[in-house]
């Protein structure tokens, strides 16, 4: 052995790495293990040492993100107040919530039974969308990044990739309709929100969409079972979103997103027929700083499972010459570009070989 290699470090990185390919290749995800009757969390799982003990360093917050109407968008002085409360909640907190947003509840209720019928459906049935290979449009995994992470995360997703290349019979039987349905949906309030935003930083309306800030969209369909000892696991770990927009849907059950503001962890809790909108990386980047992308986390609980839908606005990722940077419009000498150009090849790069709870895209994009 080489010197100064500890070998009992080395013989735990192997154990380790055995155990995760142990897991992935059972396909069953986190659902198969707590199906298996587990009582104890598997060591995969177990968060590192010190992470747990920086845990008690944060408080837990007990104020509310901003919760913004949309109803009577249309109207002109209306408009102006909603843009005014999404111009202040995407720069302080970077979360909001919106209501009366146009997605019918009955397309959100069958959106979350569609996850929930393809994630309790037989084992050997979803095994066939079980995959790592991102180019894939349909795919079931738990933790897309697991040999990477620090920590595997307690959930299993299934991710639907809404692009030009979408076909809809690739999906699962269980939840086609209904995913195919919320798709359309939330890809026109993701759209308005674009608008909104554009608004809010002084530009026209359809200035994001003309950037294609909303071509392409992801469904990654969540489901967090209930789990034996919450406190030593996380659901996702700490990070902030790459792309340019996130709407998430979640179930009213269980309450597990949290967003992390001067120190504290804030409870999103949900808001009946409320959905989650949280600003990008790439729209901080692009807004030069203005837009706030802030971290924020799922927690494990006992109680479950808690079924969240994102929807990841991420750009047209399939062009890796794209370029974004700073917008020209908002560069001044006062206010000169905080961030570097990067071409949409090199950020997704980034992103795909970097574990989550290390990955912080920003901070590779900095003006020295």
């Amino acid at each position: 052995m080489a010197q100064g290699i500890d070998s009992s470090a080395v013989y735990q990185q192997y154990d380790r790495i055995e155990m995760l390919k142990a897991f992935d290749d059972t396909k069953a995800g986190v659902k198969g293990l707590c199906d298996s009757g587990l009582f104890q969390l598997p060591q995969i799982f177990v968060r590192p040492p010190e992470e747990l003990a920086a845990e008690l360093k944060h408080k837990k917050g007990q104020v509310q993100v901003p919760v913004i109407n949309l109803r009577g968008i249309d109207g002109c002085g209306r408009r102006r107040e909603i843009v005014e409360q999404v111009r202040s909640a995407a720069e302080t907190w970077g979360f909001f919530q919106v209501v009366s947003h146009g997605i019918p509840q009955s397309v959100c209720d069958g959106m979350i039974d569609g996850v929930r019928r393809f994630h309790e459906q037989d084992v050997d049935e979803k095994k066939r969308y079980y995959t790592r290979d991102t180019t894939k449009s349909v795919r079931y995994q738990s933790s897309y990044d697991l040999f990477m992470s620090k920590t595997a995360t307690w959930k299993d997703t299934l991710t639907i990739s809404c692009d030009s290349s979408f076909d809809r019979d690739e999906l699962p039987s269980v939840c086609r309709d209904s995913s195919v349905e919320y798709s359309k949906h939330v890809e026109s309030l993701g759209n308005i929100l674009l608008g909104l935003l554009s608004e809010a930083l002084g530009l026209n309306t359809d200035f994001l969409g003309k950037m294609e800030c909303s071509k392409g969209h992801r469904l990654h369909c969540h489901y967090y079972p209930a789990c034996p000892e919450p406190q030593l696991a996380i659901g996702t770990c700490k990070h902030s979103d790459a792309g340019f927009l996130t709407i998430l849907l979640q179930n009213q059950l269980v309450c597990g997103l949290q967003v992390l503001c001067e120190g504290q962890w804030i409870d999103i809790q949900p808001v009946e027929g409320a959905l989650v909108v949280n600003i990008g990386d790439l729209l901080q980047l692009v807004s030069n700083g203005k837009l706030r992308s802030n971290e924020h986390r799922a927690i494990a609980n006992r109680m479950g499972p808690r079924i969240s839908v994102a929807c990841f606005f991420s750009g047209p990722i399939d062009n890796t010459s794209k370029i974004y940077g700073p917008i020209e419009e908002l560069i001044t000498k006062q206010n000169p570009a905080v961030y570097k150009a990067v071409a949409m090849g090199d950020y997704l790069m980034n992103f795909l070989t970097t574990g989550m709870d290390d990955y912080r895209a920003l901070d590779y994009y900095k003006n020295s």
